[in-house]
């Protein structure tokens, strides 16, 4: 069943763990078939573990997961005759690490040199504590670099995050989901794409090296193949509000919406006639 919205269905952020990891295998493969020769795009893993100390300074960047699987034993540890041996419990003492995947544009032709990152955001990155502060880092680094930096916010939770400052666009631009791209041709200055809920999502200018033409990243395609191949159906309760509830008159014109897809039992109150420009 396809999703009901136009553009970002903001049930799917229920299953944001789920989505992300498909967005960003998905991206990676649309930007393949578009790249110049010489250029690759590769999905990448950045890896906190956990320290006695917290976490660390900077994430770890495994090249091979090696996961060992053991069969269960045939026969058990026999006691000594008079002896009560209590088997103990096997139980995790810690947590496992928090695993961001990411997108990076690289030049084969000179020593894979990073061309471009390409980030969607996870309310990981957007909540109060290490892995905000580890993102902000590094956005600050890729920023500051040779490299360019496109950053995709289809996650409503958690604060502003993307590399400007909001107070910089206008409240009518201010939409529940926008794209931010920062070249190195352009330092100082950010290409902002406001992405309302009500409108299909952005086709985005990607940047790669300089004697190079962007390349579109057409966003609306990977969330429909999402839905398509997530099967969320049963699972996305259209007659509630979505988690975390949108900001008005966004809900308005949300509820008014799936009243009229028969998604909703009770029409709601019309106390806006025209569309929402932002939250």
């Amino acid at each position: 069943m396809p999703s009901p919205f136009p553009g970002m269905d903001p049930y799917l952020e229920a299953h944001w763990r789920d989505v992300h990891a498909r967005l960003v295998v998905y991206a990676c493969d649309a930007l393949q078939g578009v790249l110049p020769n010489s250029l690759r795009a590769r999905v990448e893993e950045s890896v906190l573990l956990e320290t006695p100390k917290g976490l660390g300074d900077h994430p770890l960047y495994p090249d091979i997961r090696v996961v060992e699987y053991t069969e269960k034993r045939s026969s058990e540890t026999r006691p000594e005759a008079g002896v009560a041996v209590a088997e103990p419990l096997v139980v995790k003492a810690e947590p496992d690490p928090a695993i961001e995947t990411f997108i990076e544009i690289i030049d084969r032709e000179s020593g894979n040199r990073v061309i471009t990152v390409i980030e969607f955001l996870s309310p990981s990155n957007k909540s109060p504590g290490p892995n905000r502060e580890q993102y902000l880092r590094k956005q600050r680094e890729v920023v500051s670099s040779d490299t360019n930096l496109v950053e995709i916010d289809l996650n409503r939770f958690g604060a502003h995050t993307l590399a400007f400052p909001l107070g910089n666009v206008k409240s009518q631009f201010r939409t529940p989901y926008m794209c931010c791209v920062r070249r190195v041709a352009r330092p100082g200055m950010a290409e902002v794409y406001p992405m309302p809920l009500w409108q299909r999502l952005s086709i985005v200018k990607v940047p790669l090296r300089p004697e190079d033409t962007d390349v579109p990243l057409d966003l609306q395609p990977l969330v429909d193949q999402c839905v398509r191949n997530g099967a969320y159906e049963g699972t996305l309760n259209y007659s509630v509000d979505p988690d975390p509830p949108l900001d008005s008159p966004d809900k308005e014109w949300a509820e008014k919406w799936l009243y009229e897809k028969g998604l909703r039992a009770r029409k709601p109150s019309s106390r806006r006639k025209h569309k929402p420009k932002s939250r």
